[in-house]
């Protein structure tokens, strides 16, 4: 059995890999919206690493709960949890901007438009 310690620990990595992930993403949309196509989607790269961290924290957890053991749950698990699913919207956000931006760069480009 998972000790409360031990989920709540599980927790805090969710939250924090996810964390790292968001920023990476918002730092992607900044890059997009500069015209830097390039460099956002690497860091749209960096933050699926952070969210297959998160997962593999994850699975841990989930690996032990289909054993059998029993988990308690506890609020900052919760949080980890909506914290990654967030999170993961995003990306997808981000990815479908990033996209728009460079659509609107290369019509802007062919109309003669500077910003």
């Amino acid at each position: 059995m998972a000790s409360r310690e031990e989920v709540s620990m599980v927790g805090f990595a969710i939250v924090a890999y996810a964390g790292d992930a968001k920023t990476a993403l918002m730092k992607a949309l900044d890059e997009a919206r500069d015209g830097n196509f390039e460099k956002a989607r690497e860091l749209v790269n960096e933050s699926t690493q952070s969210i297959n961290d998160a997962h593999n924290e994850q699975t841990k957890l989930l690996s032990q709960e289909a054993g059998g053991d029993d988990m308690d749950v506890t609020f900052i698990m919760v949080h980890g949890q909506d914290t990654l699913m967030t999170t993961m919207l995003l990306k997808d956000e981000v990815q479908y901007f990033i996209d728009e931006y460079e659509r609107i760069a290369k019509i802007e480009k062919n109309l003669g438009i500077q910003k």
